[in-house]
C-alpha cells in the first residue's frame, strides 16, 4: 500500500513537472532600435521577429520597439547590460566607449564600395570584431548596412581645399573629428536630430550622410550641393548582451541567430536598393545639385585624409586595417 502511494506520489510529480515545461514562457527578446518601420533596419527587426516565430514557436517571442520608443542609442547598451532589453542595432560609432577597434569603420576612405565592406564584415578578421566586447558584456551577433557616405554643403565640394573653414556636423567620432580637421574643416558634433534646423539656419555649412539619410531627412532641401564621395561607411552592429546569450539553450542560440542572419541579409538587400532610390529622388527634386567628381579629384581628398589611419592605428590594429585594405580587391 505504501509502495502504490509512493508510486502514485512520484507519478503525479513527473506530471507537474512535464506540465510545468510544457507551460513555461516563451523566452522575451525586446529589440529596440531608434527608426521608423519602414526603414532597412526597421524592416530587418520585423523581419527576425518573423524568423522567430516560423523556428522557434512557442519557445522564444520577439517584440520590436522602434522610433527608440524603449530607449534611444545613446542609452540602449547600458539598458542591455541591466537587463531591460536584449538587443539592439545602434551605429558602429556608437560602441567607442567599449571598444576603439570598432573605430575602423569611421576611417575615410578605408573601404571603395559597400561590397568591400561587406567582404571585410565577412572575413575572419571582421567576425572576430564582433566579439571585441565580450569583456565588457556585449557581443555582436552581426553587421547591417545603411550605405556609404556623401559628402553635402552649401558650396561645391570638389577638391579638399573647398572643405577648407566650412564647419561640417559629425556623429560623436574621434575618427570623424579628426577627418574634417585634415582638410581644415572644423568638425561639429551634433544629435542626428538636429542636422536639419542647422543646415537651414546655416549654423553648419555641410554634413556627411548616406542618400538615405540624406533623403528621409530631408537634407537635400537645404543642402545647395552633395558630392558623391563614398569616403566612408555608416553601419550598425546588431548586439546584445553576453549574459543574455549565454543564457539561450544551444538549440535555441542556433536557431535565433540563424534567423537574425536571414533577417539581416534580407535588410541589407532593402538597403543597396534604398539606397539607389532615394539618390534618384533626389536628383529629381532639383533641388540639390550632386557632384561627380574625377579620378585625380578623388586621390586628392584620399590623399590628404589617409593620416587619419596613420594616426588611430595604434587603437585600432594595424592587421584590422590591412585586412581592410585587401577586401577592396576581389580575388
Amino acid at each position: 500500500m505504501l509502495l502504490n502511494k509512493t508510486l502514485i506520489g512520484l507519478a503525479t510529480g513527473i506530471m507537474c513537472s512535464l506540465t510545468f515545461v510544457a507551460n513555461a514562457a516563451p523566452i522575451e527578446i525586446k529589440f529596440s532600435h531608434v527608426v521608423a518601420e519602414n526603414t532597412p533596419k526597421g524592416q530587418m527587426a520585423l523581419k527576425f521577429k518573423d524568423l522567430v516565430d516560423e523556428k522557434l514557436p512557442g519557445k522564444v517571442t520577439v517584440k520590436v520597439f522602434p522610433n527608440s520608443q524603449l530607449f534611444g542609442d545613446n542609452k540602449v547598451l547600458e539598458a542591455m547590460q541591466l537587463g531591460d532589453v536584449q538587443m539592439a542595432a545602434p551605429s558602429l560609432s556608437k560602441f567607442k566607449k567599449y571598444t576603439k577597434k570598432l573605430q575602423i569603420f569611421d576611417l575615410p576612405f578605408l573601404f571603395t564600395d559597400i561590397d568591400s565592406v561587406e567582404r571585410f564584415q565577412k572575413s575572419a578578421v571582421g567576425i572576430r570584431l564582433l566579439r571585441s566586447m565580450e569583456r565588457k558584456g556585449l557581443i555582436g551577433l552581426g553587421y547591417l548596412h545603411n550605405g556609404m557616405k556623401q559628402l553635402s554643403a552649401s558650396a561645391p565640394l570638389k577638391v579638399p581645399n573647398d572643405a577648407k573653414g566650412k564647419k561640417f556636423r559629425i556623429m560623436s567620432s574621434d575618427v570623424l573629428a579628426a577627418q574634417f580637421m585634415a582638410v581644415d574643416a572644423m568638425p561639429v558634433k551634433k544629435p542626428f536630430s538636429e542636422v536639419f534646423t542647422l543646415l537651414q539656419t546655416k549654423a553648419i555649412d555641410g554634413q556627411e550622410n548616406t542618400w538615405s539619410n540624406i533623403y528621409s531627412k530631408k537634407f537635400f532641401e537645404v543642402q545647395d550641393y552633395i558630392t558623391e564621395s563614398n569616403h566612408g561607411v555608416l553601419d550598425y552592429m546588431v548586439v546584445t548582451s553576453k549574459s543574455f546569450w549565454d543564457s539561450l539553450p544551444s538549440d535555441v542560440r542556433a536557431e535565433v541567430q540563424s534567423a537574425l542572419d536571414e533577417a539581416i541579409a534580407y535588410g541589407n538587400g532593402i538597403a543597396a536598393k534604398k539606397a539607389e532610390q532615394d539618390k534618384q529622388q533626389i536628383i529629381d527634386s532639383k533641388r540639390s545639385s550632386i557632384i561627380t567628381i574625377s579620378t585625380e579629384q578623388r586621390q586628392l581628398w584620399v590623399t590628404a585624409m589617409k593620416p587619419v589611419w596613420k594616426r588611430f592605428e595604434r587603437k585600432i590594429g594595424k592587421e584590422y586595417i590591412d585586412a581592410a585594405i585587401s577586401a577592396n580587391q576581389v580575388n
